[in-house]
C-alpha cells in the first residue's frame, strides 16, 4: 500500500494537487494531495477530523503552527485549534524542515550565487528563521522585511540581532492574533497590493522566502532578479515570468510541474520514515537520501 500524505491548507482550493512518487532508493510509492479550503478554519478542522487515523501525515499549508526567533518558538493560536484535531496522524507545518533543507539550500547554492555582499530581501524572516540565519552566516546584506509586509510598517531591518529581539517582543502577542490579520488566506493568496512596499523589491537581487508574501506585494517589473522560493504552480511561473523574473529557485523539487510546500516535504519525509518526532539529524539523513536539493530554472531561456 502506498503512504498518503494530505495537506490540508487554509489557502485557496485553486492551487489544488495530487502527484503519486515512486521513492526508488527507499522502495516506497508515496501519494501526496493538497486540499484548500479557502481560507476557512472549520473546513480543514472537519477535513483533519474526517481523514486522521486514515492518512500516515498530514500538512498544515497556508499557515504556520510555530515561528521561530533564534532559540524561542512561538505557536499561532488558530493553527494549534486546528493541529489539535489531529489526534492519530501527526501535523507537520514544515518548520522542522525550514530549519534543515532551506539552511541545506543556502549553503548548496553559495557556488552559484555568491552570497557575499548580495542584497536579499527576504519578506518574512521570523516564518523562514533559518534560512534569515543562514544567509546572514553566508554574508549576504539582507533586509528582513517583517515589518514592512507583515504589520505595515515603513521600518527595514537589516540586522538579524534586531530582528530577532523585536520578535521575542512581539511574538508572544501577534501570535494570539487571528492568523488571517497577518498572512493571506484564501481568495486573498490571489490579490496584489500595490502601494509604497514596492520599492524594497527593486533595492533587492534576490527575493527569498515565503511564495505568498513575494507574489502579493511583486512589482510588475522584475528585470534580472532571482526567486528563491517554494510551492509554485505552473501559473506562478507563468507569472514571474512575464515579471521578467531571470532565475526561480525552488528549495523543494518539481513534482508533476509543481514544488509542493515544506509543509508536504516534512510530512513526507515523516510518513517515509514511519515515526514522529524526527530530530535534525534524522530530517537531514532523509534530505541527503531523498535528494532533496534547490531545483533551478531559467526563465528567460529561449523556449
Amino acid at each position: 500500500m502506498p503512504k498518503r500524505v494530505v495537506s490540508v491548507s487554509i489557502g485557496s482550493s485553486k492551487r489544488n494537487s495530487k502527484a503519486e512518487v515512486y521513492l526508488e532508493s527507499l522502495g516506497e510509492t508515496v501519494i501526496l494531495e493538497r486540499i484548500g479550503t479557502d481560507g476557512s478554519w472549520e473546513k480543514a478542522i472537519e477535513l483533519v477530523r474526517e481523514l486522521d487515523g486514515r492518512v500516515d501525515a498530514f500538512g498544515l499549508g497556508g499557515a504556520d503552527l510555530y515561528v521561530y526567533a533564534g532559540g524561542r518558538r512561538y505557536a499561532f493560536r488558530d493553527a494549534k485549534r486546528l493541529a489539535q484535531a489531529a489526534q492519530k496522524t501527526p501535523i507537520l507545518d514544515g518548520s522542522g524542515l525550514k530549519h534543515t533543507l532551506e539552511r541545506q539550500a543556502v549553503r548548496w547554492l553559495e557556488p552559484i550565487l555568491g552570497w557575499r555582499g548580495k542584497r536579499v530581501l527576504v519578506p518574512s524572516a521570523v516564518d523562514r528563521f533559518g534560512l534569515a540565519e543562514a544567509l546572514d552566516q553566508a554574508g549576504a546584506r539582507v533586509l528582513y522585511g517583517d515589518l514592512i509586509f507583515g504589520l505595515g510598517l515603513p521600518i527595514p531591518l537589516y540586522r538579524l540581532s534586531l530582528l530577532q529581539k523585536l520578535a521575542y517582543l512581539l511574538l508572544p502577542v501577534i501570535t494570539q492574533l487571528p492568523f488571517q490579520w497577518l498572512y493571506p488566506t484564501g481568495e486573498k493568496q490571489e490579490q496584489q497590493i500595490k502601494d509604497w512596499r514596492q520599492r524594497y523589491f527593486a533595492w533587492a537581487e534576490v527575493v527569498a522566502g515565503d511564495w505568498h508574501f513575494i507574489r502579493r506585494f511583486m512589482p510588475e517589473a522584475m528585470p534580472g532578479k532571482i526567486v528563491l522560493t517554494n510551492t509554485t504552480t505552473p501559473e506562478d511561473v507563468a507569472f514571474l515570468r512575464a515579471r521578467g523574473v531571470r532565475t526561480l529557485i525552488t528549495t523543494t523539487p518539481r513534482l508533476q510541474g509543481r514544488s509542493f510546500g515544506t509543509n508536504v516535504m516534512e510530512a513526507f519525509i515523516v510518513a517515509v520514515a514511519g515515526k514522529y518526532p524526527l530530530g535534525e539529524a534524522e530530517y537531514l539523513e532523509y534530505i541527503e537520501k531523498l535528494e532533496l536539493k534547490p531545483q533551478i530554472t531559467d526563465l528567460q531561456a529561449p523556449a
